[in-house]
C-alpha cells in the first residue's frame, strides 16, 4: 500500500490489514471496512486513494 511520499518514514505511518472505520461513537456509521493506512497527520489513507479527514473519523477497529 503505497499512498504518501517515499520520503515519510515507515515507523510514522500505521497500517491495518482488515479495519473498519466508524464516524460515530454508537458504530452505526461504517466509513469504510478494508486496509487502512493512518498517516502522521491523523488523515485516513484508503485503497482506492481516497482520504478520510481526522474529522470524519470517530474511530478504527483493526
Amino acid at each position: 500500500m503505497v499512498f504518501v511520499p517515499d520520503e515519510l518514514p515507515d515507523q510514522l505511518l500505521v497500517d491495518y490489514e482488515n479495519a473498519t472505520v466508524y464516524g460515530d461513537l454508537e458504530q452505526e456509521k461504517v466509513l469504510h471496512q478494508d486496509k487502512v493506512r493512518v498517516l502522521p497527520n491523523g488523515w485516513v489513507a484508503l485503497p482506492t486513494y481516497r482520504l478520510l479527514s481526522p474529522e470524519a473519523v470517530h474511530h478504527i477497529d483493526p
